[in-house]
């Protein structure tokens, strides 16, 4: 009965770096390296790194996957079969044995015990260190990592081409399935194939393809974004398209290969593009603008399909749920949103006022040509708002040489520092608290230098600082935190209300 079991992509603990096959450091001349005991390779046995190490029980220092070097210092007859055990347990790919100084040939003990438990060993002969063996491995890593980027970067410039035909969906699909060498399928919501093309897996894969789609599918809850499966021989993936339709691209492939995931997943955004609703001739335009950059257009290309604007740039943090991204964009009159994690980026030609939740930096309205520019000016005015604690604050073009200061009117400014700085200026010995403080923070947290201006003891600093930091129960290692307080300080207000100086 085929294995049908789903699971989602998780991160592997696996570098992102193709693995090397064993054949192919066995075949560096330049090593000697010889394999005498584990099983045959059936060109599926790989490393993905080198390791040294003459623990007599490495297993806590390998996170699997690789090639453990040993010249055997604590290695016995008797233990071998223990130590091979553990290494096996460990998850190493193979076992590599330097014979010289330890010993002069591999202990038979070793060679029975890597047979008996299926581990590879190879021979590292006396003329090769254990150093070339590693940074052969690193080598042919790199090669390989170059053959894959060269394979994705032509997928991927074939994708984008298929897109800008006249019947794109079909020709993205096509595209995709040549590039991975199997069949790649469009389902409906229902499940059922809304087109498919390439090579046709056999019918128990082809049915664990459409559960595995079902996993998927968006309209399932929970549901993951991408699901992989292997059944009959055939590697199996899903995928959900954004675009609130529906719709699951499965892809069917006889191989798995490194990058397959990057090139679906440019697939995905090209038919989560070519799939969306179109509400309008704007919303048209604009999405053409995103396929034409992926096929390679310049910023300045595109810059007319997204209208005359002007355009403003906000930047955003706050949203703590998958939706949060296009809640923000949709609040904001914009259908134009991206987001890494933590900061959300909406691209919007309306006015953008202040969200519950959110801190928001907002550039100044600009042409499509100066976008770029005003993300960098919107990131910025976001750390401001950060900074100051403040819900929205707008980049101002004008740029007054006060900076954050100016964009506080003195009146609020002064206000602020009195409550921030209140359980400060009540304490007994306020002035000399507040003047330390100040001081420490412009001399960015030396304790060393701050005593020589204060003409005080290091240690006063300290038990200033540290009864500072208590009294305004604030933690001064927060950056955000230091702008705050030396803003504040800048005109430090006295207890009675009125600025000090």
């Amino acid at each position: 009965m085929p294995d049908t079991t789903a699971t989602p992509s998780t991160a592997s603990s696996s570098p992102p770096t193709p693995p090397v096959p064993l054949a192919d450091l066995l075949a560096d001349r330049t090593l000697g390296l010889r394999r005498i005991a584990g099983p045959p390779d059936d060109g599926s046995q790989v490393v993905h790194w080198a390791h040294t190490s003459e623990m007599a029980d490495p297993y806590p220092y390998l996170l699997g996957g690789e090639l453990l070097l040993t010249a055997g210092v604590q290695l016995t007859d008797a233990y071998a079969d223990a130590y091979v055990a553990r290494v096996v347990e460990a998850g190493a790919a193979a076992l590599g044995f330097g014979v010289t100084p330890v010993y002069d040939t591999v202990p038979p003990a070793l060679i029975d015990a890597c047979d008996r438990h299926g581990l590879p060993l190879l021979e590292v002969p006396p003329p090769t260190r254990f150093t070339a063996v590693a940074r052969a491995v690193w080598r042919l890593m790199a090669e390989a990592r170059h053959r894959e980027l060269r394979r994705v970067t032509r997928a991927q410039q074939g994708l984008a081409a298929a897109a800008a035909r006249q019947d794109p969906v079909p020709a993205v699909l096509h595209q995709l399935a040549v590039g991975l060498g199997g069949r790649a399928v469009l389902f409906a919501p229902d499940g059922a194939e809304l087109h498919s093309t390439g090579r046709t897996p056999t019918p128990g894969a082809r049915t664990a393809l459409a559960r595995l789609a079902r996993v998927v599918n968006p309209a399932s809850t929970p549901s993951p974004s991408s699901a992989t499966d292997t059944t009959q021989g055939a590697h199996l993936a899903a995928y959900a398209l954004g675009g609130g339709q529906g719709l699951v691209l499965g892809v069917a492939a006889e191989r798995r290969e490194p990058g397959d995931h990057t090139v679906a997943g440019v697939a995905v955004v090209l038919l989560s593009l070519l799939t969306a609703p179109h509400q309008g001739a704007a919303e048209a335009g604009r999405s053409a603008a995103l396929v034409r950059l992926l096929l390679g257009a310049t910023p300045a290309e595109v810059a007319p399909l997204l209208g005359p604007g002007p355009w403003r740039v906000v930047q955003g943090r706050g949203g703590a749920t998958p939706f949060a991204a296009g809640a923000l964009a949709a609040a904001l009159g914009s259908a134009l949103a991206d987001t890494d994690g933590t900061t959300v980026r909406v691209l919007t030609d309306r006015e953008v006022t202040a969200r519950p939740g959110w801190t928001l930096g907002v550039s100044d309205p600009v042409p499509p040509q100066e976008l770029a520019a005003a993300d960098t000016r919107a990131l910025r005015a976001l750390g401001r708002a950060e900074a100051t604690g403040t819900p929205l604050v707008r980049h101002d073009p004008a740029g007054p040489a006060a900076g954050l200061a100016a964009l506080i009117p003195p009146e609020e400014a002064a206000s602020h520092a009195r409550t921030l700085l209140a359980p400060l200026l009540a304490a007994p010995g306020a002035p000399a608290l507040t003047e330390t403080l100040r001081a420490w923070l412009s001399l960015h947290g030396s304790w060393d230098r701050t005593a020589v201006a204060l003409t005080v003891h290091r240690n006063t600093v300290r038990h200033r600082i540290t009864r500072c930091a208590a009294l305004l129960d604030r933690d001064l290692d927060d950056p955000d935190v230091r702008m705050e307080l030396w803003f504040a300080l800048r005109e430090p207000p006295a207890a009675d209300g009125a600025p000090s100086r």
